[in-house]
């Protein structure tokens, strides 16, 4: 049926640039940790003052954490998530970047 068409097959090469690597390394998550020292009403505040999030969502994330034992409370490269992560260890609560 298609005896006339002259098809090539053609090898796609995958190039990967510096873009690339940033969209990678930006799937960051600074996550909140349960703690025995911290009360809600302060880590609410925190999330709020800190990582500028909304109180309904702050409240949120607070009974996950208490729950769950922890909850990622925003993404973005480990450059954006630093300085929240720095302000959120001063204030004593317990962080990481994943």
């Amino acid at each position: 049926m298609f005896k006339h068409l002259n098809l090539k097959m053609v090898k796609e090469k995958t190039i990967t640039t510096h873009k690339d690597k940033e969209q990678v390394v930006s799937n960051r998550e600074l996550v909140l940790y349960n703690d025995d020292y911290n009360t809600f009403e302060f880590v609410i505040e925190t999330l709020i003052d800190v990582c500028d999030i909304e109180p309904v969502q702050a409240e949120q994330i607070t009974l996950i954490v208490h729950y769950k034992g922890k909850c990622g409370v925003k993404s973005g490269s480990e450059t954006e998530l630093k300085p929240e992560y720095n302000e959120m260890l001063n204030r004593g609560l317990t962080v990481s970047i994943e």
